[in-house]
């Protein structure tokens, strides 16, 4: 336990488009503790969920609740933190989903920041409101407390730029239109869980309702599957992944598509859901497969291409060292991590199907050139870690 006189408590705040996830930490001299981990889930008319886990995953709260507006959900939130007699936070970390192409590093949030994010809403329009407004939140609740955006786009702005340009006019490109890469927070925690370990080319694969890809080389992203938005790359569970741009031209002028409704199609309407005309849960469409065509079909669709995306970003690295599978798919999916595996023997990947059945650290066998590994998401871990650097100047890490 550390010193609580010296120690520093983090609060991490995550704002999702239909839930609300916290966790809160404490840094101190012998390193990290979570002490707290909790979400405010189904934000809506209909009624929600509201939980909350102590650091050894004790249920400290489960309850139906409603949050007709997400306010109310952070505002719930932050009182069952106080009800349960949680440490006051000292500083708080916020996950944007999208920092533009100047902010390559999380920062402190000030004015300035928030003006700029502002700016921003056109590239994010789905998440950065949300995000800003759990700021304000907090700056009502914790007056003067210190505030950090970290930017899941930080992480690929190093990429070259034959990797962030698409084949537009220039003047799009400065205006901003560019490859800029998500789940970046990800990445992140995962290569600093590899640390000295980590080879020269290695391949992540976050695999979640939202899906993506990065190749790393030598410990720099230099492409990645998402693109412009969040909505690129390959087939998630309700987005489309990367379309022919002539579709788009065919809904707008022959089936008088608008852009709202072109957006609710590609983000809401697609993916694993459109396929399968059942669910956007891979869970549910493992144990369907079976017995509906069209699940079997979804799943078959989503490992097909992200086996595609895994040999093109070896392509990109000129071959591969690492592979590895993490976030809720990536975890637990051990049918997907076969099924995308399989076909990859020529990257040297052999797969032992005892470990991954039982989602073992290291899922290759001995023999396999390239190493598969399953390694858990952490962001709000990461969130907590750069939190604390920018606040008080040093990493426990």
């Amino acid at each position: 336990m550390s010193d609580l006189k010296t120690a520093r408590i983090v609060l991490c705040l995550n704002s999702g488009s239909s839930s609300r996830k916290i966790a809160l930490f404490r840094f101190g001299q012998d390193g990290e503790e979570l002490l707290a981990t909790g979400a405010a889930e189904g934000i809506g008319p209909e009624g929600g969920r509201l939980w909350l886990r102590d650091g050894r995953q004790r249920l400290l709260c489960d309850g139906e609740r409603r949050f007709p507006r997400p306010e109310a959900a952070v505002r719930d939130l932050f009182d069952e933190i106080d009800r349960q007699r949680l440490p006051r936070p000292d500083a708080i970390g916020h996950r944007f989903v999208h920092g533009g192409p100047n902010h390559l590093a999380p920062e402190l949030i000030t004015a300035v920041l928030t003006q700029e994010l502002q700016r921003l809403l056109p590239f994010a329009p789905l998440h950065i409101p949300d995000e800003i407004q759990g700021v304000e939140i907090a700056a009502s609740r914790f007056p003067g407390l210190p505030q950090v955006a970290c930017f899941d786009t930080a992480f690929h702005r190093q990429m070259p730029e034959t990797a962030q340009r698409f084949a537009l006019p220039r003047t799009m490109w400065d205006d901003g239109v560019r490859r800029y890469g998500f789940h970046g927070i990800s990445y992140e925690y995962i290569m600093q869980t590899l640390g000295s370990t980590a080879p020269d080319r290695v391949i992540i694969a976050h695999l979640g309702n939202g899906a993506s890809m990065v190749a790393v080389r030598e410990r720099r992203a230099v492409d990645t599957t998402m693109g412009f938005t969040p909505t690129g790359g390959f087939m998630m569970g309700t987005r489309s992944g990367d379309l022919d741009p002539g579709i788009l031209i065919y809904l707008a002028r022959q089936k008088n598509y608008d852009g709202s409704r072109l957006e609710q199609l590609v983000n809401h309407q697609s993916g694993l859901l459109a396929v399968s005309q059942i669910s956007s849960d891979m869970k549910m469409l493992l144990e369907a497969r079976t017995s509906n065509s069209d699940a079997a079909l979804a799943v078959e669709m989503f490992c097909y291409q992200a086996r595609k995306c895994v040999g093109a970003l070896a392509a990109a690295l000129s071959g591969l060292d690492l592979l590895v599978f993490t976030a809720g798919i990536g975890e637990r999916a051990a049918p997907v991590r076969r099924e995308i595996c399989r076909g990859l023997e020529y990257l040297g990947i052999q797969l032992d199907d005892r470990l991954n059945d039982t989602h073992c650290d290291v899922i290759s066998s001995p023999g396999s050139r390239c190493v598969v590994r399953v390694i858990p998401a952490n962001e709000d871990l990461m969130i907590a870690r750069h939190t604390y650097r920018v606040i008080f100047g040093s990493a426990s890490k």
